[in-house]
């Protein structure tokens, strides 16, 4: 366990640091206005929001459903669910702590598989096939981003007391995420040490190895162990240490969110059971197709 806290410490660090910048600088309007309208671009919007926002899949899930409540399309809501757990700043730095360079390959398939998932949703819901949002948050036309910063920047005017009140700000909006992962963080380290300590390598290379069985698995497993994304991530590196199966490790952390049974039912109760029953049907299959690769190439 301590040999996982000296990988994990800076990574986890910075990234509440740059979730307290975020949380405090940038306006909620603006997720909303730019989430809000059936264009391509949303779906990039989302999935960019997504990488933004420093936070576990269970705090995502919350900001999700705030997000479809406030107006945000249903597409855009699962790109920015599917990216913003496994692709967000603090999982990045995360992963690398853990992986070293061949978390790059689940970075940009995290986003690819976010990508094609908002998209495909967005063909859904042309076809009538998924809930469509009736409470689209209404933005006047007129209203510019860019000019609201702007107008925001020249009406500041910066005091000694506004340094503290950002400073304040930033730390309660970083202890606010802090308490959302932190414990899940623990979790899963815990686990991971457990695994690593009194599961035999062979029950690994046997059940969790580089093959068809090993996947299912661990997408059985994913699906069934309710870990934070950042707990999560130390449970994958053991799979990844013990079998050298990198593709059944992004499984685990992929399919979490497209085959877990809270993410499923959240969308099933505020959203609509159509939207959450197409999201394993349209993300597991590029999943399950990458992790093989992944065995087979990497």
């Amino acid at each position: 366990m301590v040999e996982y806290l000296g990988l994990m410490w800076w990574a986890v660090g910075l990234g509440l640091l740059i979730g307290g910048l975020i949380e405090y600088f940038i306006p909620r309007e603006y997720i909303s206005k730019m989430l809000s309208k059936k264009e391509g671009k949303t779906i990039f919007y989302a999935v960019g929001l997504g990488f933004l926002m420093s936070a576990c899949s269970h705090g995502i899930l919350a900001i999700a459903i705030q997000l479809y409540r406030k107006g945000a399309s249903v597409p855009a809501v699962v790109a920015f669910l599917m990216a913003a757990p496994w692709a967000n700043m603090t999982y990045t730095l995360l992963l690398f702590s853990l992986f070293g360079l061949k978390a790059f390959y689940i970075i940009f398939s995290a986003i690819l598989i976010a990508l094609t998932t908002g998209f495909t949703y967005q063909s859904l819901d042309s076809r009538g096939k998924v809930e469509r949002n009736t409470n689209t948050l209404r933005v006047r036309e007129d209203f510019s981003i860019r000019r609201d910063v702007k107008a925001r920047i020249e009406k500041y005017k910066f005091e000694r007391k506004d340094a503290g009140r950002a400073l304040a700000g930033i730390m309660h909006g970083g202890w606010s995420l802090a308490t959302m992962i932190v414990w899940w963080i623990l979790i899963g380290i815990m686990a991971a040490s457990i695994i690593g300590a009194y599961v035999p390598p062979h029950v690994f290379m046997t059940y969790l190895g580089p093959t068809i069985l090993g996947l299912a698995v661990t997408l059985a497993a994913a699906t069934i162990i309710e870990v934070c994304s950042e707990g999560s991530s130390p449970i994958a590196f053991e799979i990844f240490r013990q079998t050298g199966a990198f593709g059944n490790s992004f499984v685990f952390l992929m399919a979490g969110v497209a085959t877990d049974y809270t993410e499923i039912g959240i969308l099933w109760t505020n959203v609509g059971r159509r939207t959450a029953l197409w999201l394993p049907v349209v993300a597991g299959p590029q999943i399950i197709v990458l992790g093989y690769l992944f065995n087979a190439l990497l």
